[in-house]
């Protein structure tokens, strides 16, 4: 019985099927649908019991996309339960969700907006009126086009404008803001909105009783300015009153009102109150606004004097009294004394009594109306630099800095006002200050007071402060050759107290030479401490200071050629060293006696680069033919011609990061071409160990020399950044190669080899515009043997690598138009100190670090310093990103502290610092290239999203330190 049941089983089981091929039944499609949102909500909203609950379903509801096309019919059920509900917090939601769902994407909202506005017309509740006003200005301003909405909304708008709740009036002042206009309406059946405009509205609701409705229309006002939309100049008397509202917010707009007006009607002529005089209106408003950096709120404040530095049409007398606290005579014209004498003559001396108040003030003076405090424009500026807030008196310097830079007669008056503030007690006042008086050394010169307080701010501990400071000095002009003596003083005491000023030092006295050759030779002879009778000694080279003398003294007898006359024969020795030592900071001179190596102009300059382009171009256009070269003489053209490009970025520093780039890239290629030679792959044995270890280490080589091209130069195009990473793919092949032929099992290979043809297919996704310039290379050939790698067995993978890779051909460079390098130089440490910098072990000694970085992209996570220790240890630190400044476009400044620690040492030794950079494959410019969102990602490569390394960038400081035992 058993043997038949299996027999039985076995016949159930082992039938074949075969179905003929007219057989086949066509397939069925699938429609994949999702499930409505609108169907779930009305689930959820039915089974609430209660306010509450209906309340916990709509929030969370809001949490979820909803796409296009399911609004309609979301919105259609919230519209339904919205007439059903009776508590105010949940139409409150409804209301708020239609806006959200207004603003979908592909959803056209103008299908509810009749149902919103009949809710609007039927609802009782303040709060709720205002939401669905909300909700019917996001509707509008969705549908921008349609004018006849615009219309309907501003009369809706227009309708509840009379709401005792301020909430309602503020959104109706919202909406007529960003949708109305005072265009007249083509049909009849608005104009109702005709015979009274916009702005006429919005300036009805400027006297409101709430002070947040009030600064609600002065908003709605500015919103029809941004628009497009000119204001009337009628409403300035309004906006000038609000100036002194009882509210902070209405006064903050009353301001910007003011101010939009003046630049709107400038020239136009207002009356002075309580005066029969009439002032510009741009003087006006200058005078109101200058009053209000007087105001009680600092924010306030603050804005109204940033307003003044954009007010740049103003008279330049109500420009002047800023600067003076006297007051005016309110505004009113001064009599002349002709004139009052006149008016006393035809009055009579005294009164003779028959005539009521015959003697009584010709004009009558309201008390209401003199105001002590109301002082106009005097003072603004004076007010604002004593503000106790330290907003208001950066934003007064910095409105002076706006109208000096406009006004040169202004800046000299300010030039006092700007000098004392740089005894300000808080820091970023200081700098602002020294910053705005670099912005305007064009226009003054200083005096000797005015220079000895500038000067008083180099004792600041602040680095930032005094490299600000030195700054200054190098575009200010001075007046006197006593001047140029106290700046000397003071600068060389800066750089005795903070040796760390030393390149600051030197710069700023040679812009100072520069600027005054005139004032610096009558004390030549005093600086270089020459007599006419005598030989002095001749001072000492290493001494900064009097390094600091003779950058200031050369820079000057550039423009002055009877200077040198003065100089001593050790002066000329000096000239000479400093020349080839600080060639940024001294000259070419024309000395008496010596030949003067002619300096080509910029012509010549222009030529010697585009030479230099060309024989860059040809280079690059003779390695071509290496094809057609024996392998021998291919790799002796590549070390010329890589020899010749180094040598050219070194001459021609305009083409540095474009010959840099190209020799680093024909380095890979000639690592790739000596690992490819034709005696190391003909045996068909595994490698020797020498053989092999060559090979490996050119392959690491080309990988990291592949990343230094694609993060360390900038301006690179996609199409090199796709040469580079096809450069990436042979190395990663020639190493995969090496793997197979020296180690045995298939289980690790196979995994390579997954990793492989991996990204040999993100290869293609990211750089598929870039593949037709691929012809004949290693990855067009791969992406032809495509199918059979993806089949065929690893040892078979490995043998159709090794090949495609000795058959493929040279791919040729394209430059773009312009490629730099990025580069750093430590200025401090010097690591010229011969005396160690001594601590005790086990505790920290502070180095300070000063670099400069050229041409970084995000410096603050990308810059890292590295410390190697003589036992090898090596200490990576990351530095603050406050650490980093930027003087410039293109440019970086990196100054921070490195805190070193050790055991003790027997004996001084040197660690080297210098400045890393670090690159992520995952921020890599290929990994930008990301495919659709509708395309699979399951073939790009997870193992290059995790590649980290750093790259060296600067060149390695040496620095003495000596870690001493600790004593017990």
């Amino acid at each position: 019985m058993a043997a038949h049941l299996k027999k039985r089983v076995y016949e159930e089981f082992s039938k074949v099927v075969q179905i003929h091929q007219h057989e086949e039944l066509p397939a069925k499609k699938l429609r994949l649908t999702k499930p409505s949102k609108s169907a779930a909500l009305h689930i959820d909203l039915c089974k609430a019991s209660n306010p509450t609950d209906a309340l916990q379903y709509l929030l969370h509801f809001a949490r979820k996309p909803v796409e296009a096309e399911s609004v309609e019919g979301v919105v259609r059920i919230l519209l339904e339960y919205y007439y059903k509900e009776t508590d105010s917090s949940v139409r409150l939601k409804i209301a708020s969700l239609l806006g959200l769902l207004s603003k979908t994407e592909g959803f056209s909202p103008d299908c509810i907006v009749d149902d919103a506005i009949n809710t609007l017309n039927n609802e009782k509740s303040h709060q709720v009126l205002a939401q669905l006003l909300d909700t019917l200005l996001v509707i509008g301003t969705q549908l921008p086009e349609s004018q006849a909405l615009r219309l309907q909304l501003v009369e809706v708008a227009c309708k509840h404008l009379t709401d005792t709740y301020f909430g309602v009036r503020n959104k109706c002042l919202q909406l007529l803001g960003c949708l109305g206009s005072v265009e007249k309406p083509k049909s009849k059946e608005n104009e109702i909105v005709a015979v009274k405009d916009v702005l006429t509205i919005i300036s009805d609701y400027f006297g409101d009783q709430d002070p947040r409705v009030r600064t609600a229309a002065i908003k709605a006002m500015l919103q029809l300015h941004e628009r497009g939309i000119k204001l009337q100049q009628t409403i300035y008397s309004q906006a000038c009153r609000l100036l002194s509202d009882d509210y902070e917010q209405v006064r903050s707009a009353a301001v910007q009102m003011v101010w939009v007006l003046s630049q709107l009607y400038p020239e136009s002529i207002v009356p002075i109150p309580s005066s029969n005089e009439e002032i510009r209106l741009v003087d006006d408003s200058f005078g109101k606004i200058s009053h209000m950096v007087s105001d009680g709120s600092w924010v306030v404040r603050v804005q109204a004097a940033k307003l003044l530095g954009s007010m740049q049409q103003v008279s330049a007398h109500f420009l002047e009294q800023t600067l003076d606290k006297k007051l005016m005579s309110d505004l009113r014209r001064k009599r002349t004394a002709h004139e009052r004498a006149k008016e006393l003559y035809s009055s009579g001396e005294f009164s003779s009594g028959r005539k009521w108040a015959d003697d009584a003030p010709k004009e009558k003076v309201d008390t209401f109306s003199v105001n002590l405090i109301d002082s106009g424009a005097c003072g603004a500026f004076v007010h604002g630099l004593e503000d106790e807030m330290y907003e208001v008196r950066i934003a007064a310097v910095e409105a002076l800095c706006a109208l000096a830079q406009s006004s040169p007669s202004f800046a000299e008056k300010c030039l006092d006002f700007l000098v004392d503030m740089f005894n300000d007690e808080i820091e970023e006042v200081r700098l602002q200050s020294i910053h705005v008086l670099r912005q305007i050394s064009t226009h003054i010169t200083l005096r000797e007071d005015q220079l000895d307080t500038v000067l008083a701010v180099l004792e600041d501990s602040s680095r930032d402060i005094r490299e600000a400071l030195h700054e200054l000095l190098c575009y200010t002009n001075v007046s006197t050759k006593e001047c140029i003596q106290l700046a000397l003083v003071e600068l060389l005491k800066n750089l005795t107290k903070y040796p760390t000023d030393r390149n600051s030092v030197w710069k700023c006295l040679k812009f100072l030479g520069a600027r005054h050759p005139t004032l610096v030779l009558p004390i030549v002879p005093e600086l270089l401490s020459t007599h006419p009778y005598f030989d002095t000694p001749e001072p000492d080279m290493d001494d900064p200071a009097y390094i600091a003398v003779l950058v200031l003294v050369f820079n000057a007898a550039k423009s002055c050629p009877t200077m040198s006359a003065l100089f001593s024969d050790h002066t000329f020795r000096h000239y000479a060293y400093l020349r080839d030592s600080l060639s940024h900071l001294v000259p070419q001179l024309r000395l008496p006696g010596r030949k003067l190596v002619c300096v080509s102009d910029s012509s010549g300059i222009a030529s010697s680069v585009e030479s230099s382009q060309q024989f860059l171009q040809e280079s690059l256009a003779r390695v071509c033919t290496i094809q057609h070269l024996e392998a021998q003489g291919a790799q002796d053209l590549l070390d010329f011609t890589i020899r010749d490009l180094k040598r050219l970025g070194e001459l021609q520093t305009e083409l540095a990061g474009a010959a840099d780039f190209s020799a680093t890239y024909l380095h890979c290629q000639l690592l790739l071409m000596k690992a490819l030679q034709e005696k190391l792959w003909n045996v068909a044995v595994p490698l020797y160990l020498k053989q092999n270890a060559m090979a490996s280490a050119a392959a690491r080589q080309i990988l990291e020399e592949t990343y230094k091209l694609e993060f360390l130069y900038g301006g690179l195009e996609n199409r090199q950044v796709a040469i580079i990473h096809h450069v990436r793919l042979q190395a990663k092949a020639l190493q995969l190669v090496l793997m197979a032929r020296t180690r045995r099992g298939v289980e690790p290979l196979l995994s390579v080899c997954e990793k492989f043809l991996q990204e040999v297919d993100a290869f293609q996704r990211c750089f598929a515009s870039e593949l037709p310039h691929f012809q004949d290379s290693f990855v067009e050939k791969l992406l032809e043997l495509m199918p059979r790698l993806v089949a065929c067995k690893p040892v078979d993978l490995v043998k159709i690598l090794q090949t495609t890779l000795r058959q493929s051909g040279f791919l040729h460079l394209k430059l773009p138009e312009q490629i730099h390098r990025a580069t750093a130089t430590i200025i401090e440490p010097t690591g010229e100190s011969d005396n160690p910098l001594r601590f005790t072990s086990g505790l920290v000694v502070a180095l300070d670090v000063d670099a400069t970085l050229e041409h970084v992209q995000d410096p603050q996570t990308s810059v890292k310093v590295q410390v190697l220790y003589p036992d090898g240890q090596a200490h990576v630190i990351h530095p603050k990103p406050g650490d980093f400044r930027k003087p410039g476009p293109g440019r970086h400044r990196l100054i921070t502290q490195v805190y070193l620690s050790h055991s003790a040492w027997t004996e001084p030794c040197q660690i080297e610092v210098r400045l890393l950079l670090a690159y992520s494959s995952s921020t890599s410019r290929a990994s930008a290239l990301k495919p659709a969102w509708n395309e699979s990602t399951e073939g790009l490569p997870s193992l290059d999203s995790s590649i980290e390394g750093t790259i060296p960038f600067s060149k390695p400081v040496k620095v003495f330190i000596m870690p001493k035992p600790t004593r017990r």
